[in-house]
């Protein structure tokens, strides 16, 4: 049996389709990848396994971040970076995303991105850890909205790419360390291979490991687990960062209270009425997303809570509604007039800092397989993204991903190669398993054991429960949320294992039995499978 596969094929008996690159995932990462690639002529198939909206773009609230002001600089913004990162990031990669970000940006608002401006300029507000005003937003708080919207509408409009939506990609096709393509079901349920040149990776994260998220449900770390099923290397696995302020109301999971709000001057208060977070770093409200994060979950433990409150109530109203409507809006829905009363608030998983391995051009250790977004992992974030990085870098480093897969592109014969998946005959049933349950189970045990606050005892416990499933069967037939249940078993084994390894603090990653930083420790945990 190949231990590649999650279900059982033959690529023979299967309908093929043929293109020059295949694009997975229709975030920021994947639109502006296949628009640069339908512009440069090539055939482009993009997948994406729910509609083309739904995506962590499409949530993005805050903005996007580029030295595009006179007193700021792609310098400045590069320290800042390298900062939150907290050591770990790579710095050429960083220097790429600041230089190349304020060109990617423009080219947006060349498309037809429509930022916020105030007086004719495009309004530049500030979040945690920054320190100059460089955050593009756009509609108050729908800025990924607004580049989904435009991208997709351009992608769409030239007919330069063709769109398959509500198809879901099973797993990459690879021989001899080379992708060939991927294996697919399509809209009706039923398998397809699409044989390409190059495949991209732009599924994003794992934020649906855990109970709470901010992420959308699709986010279920489906390309990190196919690239290392495929034996793709992966790195910084153990670093997941934690939003500070999700809406912690009754009817409304996951919704994210913007950092931008606290840009704009919102204070973090205790169940008393008083700020707390002066007492745990010298920004306050705006200091680093794992501090906040943890300054938050100390407050809640001292006072049997499971939330604090963000207040808004100091701030003019009118300025409140018009720079953050959508939020407004929906806390309304919930019953909160945000501006007469504090919003409670709690941590929730938001951001996978690690991911797939790439080099600066997106190149994974598998040839022909490409990664960008957040799925992928080249050091731009180190152990702690800083806010509003993370749609810089889709753009950037989806555009150098399709560059590099041009450079010295030569259209040839696809090699019609056979790939199955097969078992022994007495193995042809699909095993007993709940896998609605079993879902439940990873996110109950990812949540204790793997969140913001972590120790050896429950970290162990966690891969002790991920054990009991190292050895799950191939399917025989399966549906997309099975399947991404076991793409979520391989990766929540991945975040633990990382995390249990790293005997420091550092970013996003806090163990209370090693509670400090170790210089010894400034490395990368890198993982692949034996196949």
């Amino acid at each position: 049996m190949d231990r590649r596969y999650r279900v059982i094929f033959n690529t023979r008996e299967l309908l093929n389709e043929y293109y020059d690159i295949i694009i997975i995932g229709s975030g920021i990462a994947g639109l502006y990848a296949a628009y640069k690639a339908g512009n440069k002529g090539y055939s482009v198939a993009l997948i994406t396994k729910k509609a083309l909206k739904d995506s962590n773009t499409d949530k993005a609230q805050g903005g996007i971040a580029a030295a595009l002001e006179v007193s700021d600089s792609p310098k400045l913004h590069l320290q800042d970076t390298l900062q939150a990162g907290a050591g770990l990031c790579d710095k050429e990669a960083v220097s790429i995303l600041v230089n190349e970000g304020a060109l990617r940006v423009r080219e947006l608002i060349e498309l037809g991105v429509e930022f916020d401006r105030h007086k004719g300029t495009i309004d530049l507000t500030r979040e945690g850890a920054h320190s100059h005003n460089r955050i593009l937003h756009a509609h108050g708080d729908a800025t990924g909205a607004e580049i989904q919207r435009t991208l997709s509408g351009v992608i769409i409009s030239s007919g330069k790419v063709e769109i398959f939506e509500e198809h879901f990609v099973i797993d990459i096709l690879v021989k001899n360390d080379r992708c060939y393509g991927a294996l697919v079901y399509d809209s009706d349920g039923k398998l397809k291979v699409f044989r390409s040149y190059s495949v991209v990776l732009a599924t994003g994260g794992l934020g649906r490991l855990y109970s709470l998220s901010t992420n959308p449900e699709v986010a279920t770390g489906d390309g990190v687990a196919i690239a290392y099923r495929a034996g793709a290397e992966v790195m910084d696995m153990e670093f997941v960062q934690f939003h500070p302020t999700t809406l912690a109301h009754e009817g409304a999971p996951g919704f994210l209270i913007s950092e931008a709000v606290r840009g704009e001057g919102a204070y973090l208060v205790g169940n008393n009425g008083e700020r707390f977070m002066p007492r745990y770093h010298e920004l306050a409200e705006l200091g680093p997303r794992d501090i906040v994060a943890r300054a938050i979950i100390s407050e809640m433990s001292a006072e049997n809570s499971d939330h604090v409150f963000l207040t808004v109530q100091h701030l003019p109203e009118e300025v409140v509604k018009i720079r953050f409507p959508n939020i407004v809006r929906t806390c309304l829905e919930c019953g909160l007039d945000i501006t007469g009363e504090p919003i409670p608030v709690a941590p929730a998983a938001h951001y996978m800092m690690g991911g797939v391995r790439t080099d600066l051009n997106g190149r994974t250790s598998i040839n022909g397989l490409y990664a960008c977004g957040e799925v992928a992992c080249q050091g731009v974030h180190g152990a702690n993204r800083l806010a509003s990085n993370s749609l810089l870098d889709g753009l950037v480093y989806g555009c150098r991903a399709i560059n590099r897969i041009a450079h010295g592109f030569k259209r040839r014969k696809h090699e019609n190669i056979d790939f199955r998946c097969v078992v022994a005959k007495n193995s042809d049933k699909n095993p007993d398993i709940d896998f609605k349950e079993l879902r439940r189970r990873i996110q109950q045990v990812i949540t204790l054991n793997v969140g913001p606050v972590r120790n050896e005892t429950g970290l162990t416990a966690a891969l002790s429960f991920f054990e009991q499933w190292t050895d799950l069967p191939v399917l025989a037939e399966a549906d997309v949320s099975s399947l991404e249940t076991c793409n979520m078993l391989t990766v929540g084994e991945l975040v633990a294992h990382a995390a249990l390894m790293r005997k420091e603090s550092r970013g996003g990653h806090y163990r209370e039995d090693f509670p400090v930083q170790n210089k010894l420790w400034r490395k990368h945990i890198i993982m692949r499978k034996c196949l």
